[in-house]
């Protein structure tokens, strides 16, 4: 693997920092400007309906600039929002701090997608994206329980000080490690928005919604969850999101490897363990060795999702892959959205802190038959899901980016 992914993977660890931590903040954050919990929440909220917006927009605002050259303008730009955030007088000042650092989220890793397949050989391509996104899981193992300790013991101020540094260190790797790749010629905006007339890049995205979806359900109530049925002392939260992250940076790793291989044959076991193991932690929540290796298996599961979503939408995106692999990143943070939302409601009917688990088993399940209807439909078309995305060059090599 390049260097270069290198640079792609600590952008992406800053950014999983920032993007997470806020949540065991909330409380400094909120004392500090003298708001209440759920309105400080709306730090959490902005930052993914922010992630949501900007992936199209700044990416199609970068369509007429060459990709490294748009990934160093979105560090530049998480980097101001994360210092904005670190002196903002106000909580107003540090919600737009937030906002501004998540409209580089979605673009970057988007673009940053397009970037590590392109490094690498078509039958690397799917490993290539899973390097990159290890920075992700990585923050959650490293960088969100450190940021969250620092911030308890110093000062929120100072944890998004250091994520802001994290992001200067990114930027200056993407300019010297990440090649110089010129603007593919002949490719225009609306090029970019043919590729959701494909059927198969809207089954792709919606299987990321749901798929996602179904970790996220349970993941964000995993402290009532913990504390109030398995009987986890409130500190034990941090340390059970420890073993989550640990869980993903091992499933994005292994999806990676195996999506390379075969891609259709991986979402099937990870979409279907995963239903299956969210259905049982219902049962397993009311036990604290069980309760743990569960959370390790969502993890772990959810994220080996993540490469073959993201390749499967490249793959089908016919030349055009840029904006709909920024979108795809948006669909993560919708299925987030969408999943904390259905999982408050069973919890306020009165179903209990476990009922999310159901709410996330039936969204990895629709998430299943999707990429079951999706293969049914390609074989339909005449060409095998499995050997669609194995045995062919990529199509983002049509978007003529330089190999270094």
């Amino acid at each position: 693997m390049p260097l270069a992914l290198l640079a792609l993977a600590i952008g992406a660890f800053g950014i999983g920092t920032t993007e997470f931590v806020i949540m065991g903040l909330l409380p400094e954050v909120a004392g500090d400007f003298g708001v209440s919990i759920p309105t400080a929440g709306l730090l959490v909220t902005g930052y993914a309906l922010g992630v949501v917006l900007g992936a199209p927009l700044m990416t199609v605002l970068g369509t007429k600039v060459s990709r490294k050259r748009m990934l160093m303008l979105l560090m530049g730009l998480f980097v101001l929002g994360n210092l904005l955030s670190a002196v903002a007088p106000s909580f107003s000042v540090m919600l737009i701090g937030r906002v501004v650092a998540s409209l580089a989220h979605g673009a970057f890793f988007g673009i940053g997608s397009v970037v590590a397949a392109d490094l690498v050989a078509p039958d690397k391509k799917a490993g290539a994206i899973a390097m990159m996104f290890t920075g992700l899981t990585v923050a959650n193992v490293v960088g969100v329980p450190l940021g969250t300790f620092v911030g308890q013991a110093a000062g929120w101020r100072i944890t998004f000080t250091l994520v802001a540094a994290l992001g200067l260190i990114g930027l200056a790797g993407i300019a010297k490690l990440v090649p110089d790749m010129p603007k593919a010629q002949d490719v225009r905006l609306r090029h970019e928005l043919a590729a959701f007339k494909n059927a198969q890049v809207l089954l792709a995205m919606a299987m990321t919604v749901l798929g996602f979806g179904g970790v996220f359900a349970a993941i964000t109530y995993i402290a009532p969850m913990m504390t109030h049925v398995a009987g986890f002392a409130d500190g034990s939260v941090t340390w059970l999101l420890v073993l989550f992250g640990l869980g993903m940076v091992g499933g994005n790793l292994i999806g990676g490897k195996y999506a390379d291989r075969a891609l259709m044959p991986m979402l099937y076991v990870s979409l279907g363990a995963l239903a299956v193991v969210l259905a049982v932690f219902t049962v397993t929540a009311h036990n604290k060795i069980l309760a743990a290796i569960s959370i390790a298996l969502i993890g772990a599961l959810g994220f080996a999702t993540v490469p073959p979503l993201q390749k499967r939408v490249l793959d089908q995106a016919h030349g055009a892959p840029t904006l709909a692999s920024a979108v795809n990143i948006g669909a993560f943070n919708l299925g987030n959205a969408l999943s904390a939302w259905l999982g408050g409601i069973v919890i306020a009917a009165g179903f209990g802190y476990t009922a999310p688990n159901w709410v996330g088993a039936a969204l990895a399940t629709a998430a299943l038959l999707l990429a079951f209807f999706s293969a049914a439909l390609e074989r339909r078309g005449g060409t095998s899901a499995g050997s669609a995305v194995t045995s062919r060059p990529a199509p983002v090599e049509a978007e003529a980016v330089a190999h270094p």
